[in-house]
């Protein structure tokens, strides 16, 4: 099955960490490092590189046709680090899709938070944060390609500017309350995916740095 989500349902092994000064490092990319991101391609190779952009170390992605990504396993106590925070721009937007369908599942930069299911694979659950190019921004919908399991929220649509930073703070176990119903405590990893693999299109966007923190 494709999209990333579902290479969740068979990792092993999970990394705690500690929290200092109520804020737990996940992707700290201005500091030049990548450790504990791993890579997972289901077609093609984004093109996934530490970079400096504007007197700052952020990692771009670029992708033509292909639909990669990169995950960190980590616990994350939600009643802890409930907030989500990181930054992204993209350079360009896919057009012309229908988001909600298999065909048009593709977006010029995605953000995941997951919550295993365990050996009950089919309890695996996702929150994407898109930056979609045709759907409007605070839209929800359900994954075309895994259904309710993983659903989808539109931070930013078509309206949203090219090349300008956004800053995104997001309360995740709200949002997986509002979404699923439930009251999760934690999740189990994180990723991002900047993909073209079911449009055969290209885009561009950039990372900044990704942290949990108590408010």
């Amino acid at each position: 099955m494709k999209k990333f989500w579902w290479i969740f349902l068979t990792m092993l092994s999970l990394n705690h960490a500690a929290v200092a000064d109520n804020k737990l490092p996940i992707g700290e990319f201005s500091q030049n490092r990548l450790e504990g991101w791993e890579h997972k391609s289901f077609k093609g190779e984004t093109q996934y590189r530490l970079q400096a952009v504007d007197g700052v170390t952020v990692l771009t992605a670029d992708s033509r046709a292909a639909g990669s990504g990169m995950f960190k396993e980590q616990v994350i106590d939600l009643e802890q680090t409930p907030f989500l925070n990181w930054s992204w721009r993209i350079g360009n937007r896919l057009t012309g899709l229908n988001e909600q369908s298999k065909a048009g599942d593709d977006y010029a930069a995605r953000v995941y938070v997951v919550v295993k299911g365990g050996l009950a694979f089919w309890q695996t659950k996702a929150i994407n944060y898109v930056w979609a190019g045709n759907t409007k921004k605070d839209t929800v919908w359900p994954n075309a390609f895994a259904g309710d399991h993983a659903m989808m929220m539109a931070l930013h649509g078509p309206e949203a500017s090219l090349n300008v930073w956004q800053a995104e703070k997001r309360n995740v176990r709200a949002d997986f309350k509002k979404l699923f119903g439930e009251d999760i405590s934690t999740i189990d990893a994180v990723a991002i995916m900047t993909d073209t693999d079911n449009s055969n299109g290209s885009v561009s966007a950039v990372y900044g740095d990704i942290w949990f923190s108590k408010d």
